[in-house]
């Protein structure tokens, strides 16, 4: 689906969004269930650069301002960082935290924060976005990835060879829709045969909790077994519990 097709989708009572020249999105559209929902993300594959996650937060940080009470949509169809000497520079790892505890504020002042994943994405950009959200949702053909196999090999100093064996195995060294999903970050993905205001209202309509459950979904579809039990035994130390 293109993004048009989406937007039209999701909003048939009408929207005001627009990509800018930057390939920013930002606008409004009228929920079906009624109210408005506000949209940010990024289009185009665009690699998101200090300018960039400068205003999105911003706009983030208007919406708080101005006592939002609907949802706030993030669409997602980006690079990753935009890797250049100037934004680099300038502290491109800090204006992406920016943006990411913006996201999060928002959504501990009531205001329900879902990412709609429907092109690629990846590295700084994808957790600044998407894996900021409180919900993360996608489209068949989503393209995510926290990290491709060449970077992370480097990283790691792995084979490429290794961390493919490894991938097929253990999806968190994997890229793509299905191994996010099966790690929990992807709550579910959308039928874009079908309509996609009615699956906003009926994910707003049942996902009414605040805390961030992905660890344990990533428990329950096998592909992260471990980070819900250490989280609980985290916490269960801090209490002072035995």
């Amino acid at each position: 689906m293109t993004l048009d097709d989406i937007l039209a989708s999701l909003f048939p009572g009408g929207h005001d969004v627009a990509v800018d020249n930057e390939g920013l999105v930002a606008g409004s559209g009228a929920l079906a269930s009624g109210g408005r929902a506000e949209i940010i993300g990024v289009a185009n594959r665009t690699a998101l650069g200090v300018d960039g996650a400068a205003k999105l937060a911003g706009k983030v940080m208007s919406i708080i301002e101005a006592k939002h009470r609907g949802p706030l949509l993030v669409l997602i169809d980006s690079d990753s960082q935009r890797m250049s000497k100037r934004d680099e520079m300038l502290g491109l790892s800090e204006y992406l935290a920016h943006l990411s505890k913006s996201l999060i504020l928002a959504q501990m002042l009531g205001i329900p924060t879902i990412g709609l994943l429907y092109g690629h994405t990846a590295a700084g950009a994808f957790i600044a976005t998407a894996l900021s959200t409180q919900i993360l949702v996608a489209l068949p053909g989503a393209d995510p990835e926290v990290m491709d196999l060449p970077s992370m090999s480097r990283v790691t100093k792995l084979s490429i060879d290794v961390l493919k064996e490894k991938a097929k195995s253990t999806p968190v060294f994997a890229p793509g829709l299905d191994n996010l999903a099966q790690t929990g970050a992807v709550l579910e993905t959308w039928d874009p045969q079908k309509s996609l205001a009615a699956q906003l209202s009926a994910l707003l309509e049942r996902e009414q909790e605040t805390e961030d459950r992905r660890d344990l979904l990533g428990k329950e579809r096998g592909g992260r077994p471990k980070a819900a039990d250490i989280a609980a035994r985290v916490k269960s130390l801090v209490a002072g519990d035995a």
